[in-house]
């Protein structure tokens, strides 16, 4: 049975210690074992399609198909975003698109390039 505490930022049971930190590997969070809480409640964890975290200014890959509603228009498989911006969501990145113009997307359509 594994004693060790979950991860504040995104509840993960699987952490390790390392000295005196513990560690998450699926966020990579680090946090003091002598028990000083930080303040994480604010900290939210975007994900891309293979579990990588997405920061601002990532450039990510678009995995899927998408169709731009109210358009014709489609965004092809291999459409490479740069500078991408994380929002509070359900389309959880705002971007530009070449061709296309502003757009929101979900985190779940796209890889870290």
């Amino acid at each position: 049975m594994n004693s060790l505490p979950k991860c504040p930022a995104c509840g993960s049971e699987f952490t390790y210690e390392d000295d005196m930190m513990y560690v998450c590997p699926e966020c990579a969070h680090e946090w003091p074992k002598d028990g000083t809480a930080e303040d994480s409640s604010d900290v939210r964890i975007v994900k891309d399609a293979n579990g990588n975290v997405l920061q601002d200014g990532d450039t990510v890959t678009v995995i899927k198909d998408l169709k731009v509603k109210g358009s014709s228009s489609v965004v092809k498989v291999g459409t490479r975003v740069k500078i991408i911006r994380l929002v509070d969501g359900d389309h959880d990145i705002d971007c530009r698109i070449e061709g296309i113009g502003a757009m929101k997307l979900k985190s779940e359509f796209v890889k870290k390039a």
